[in-house]
């Protein structure tokens, strides 16, 4: 996980912000999905 992601989502958790945390976590599982289907393509 990138640590620009570990930061926004430890500062989300912090503040209890939901909207972000849903946001952070939509990202986060495309960033997998995507860096996944490329090192397979490679």
């Amino acid at each position: 996980m990138p640590n620009w992601l570990k930061k926004q989502l430890k500062r989300a958790f912090v503040e209890k912000n939901k909207y972000q945390l849903r946001v952070l976590n939509q990202c986060w599982f495309y960033y997998q999905r995507t860096y996944v289907l490329n090192r397979k393509s490679k």
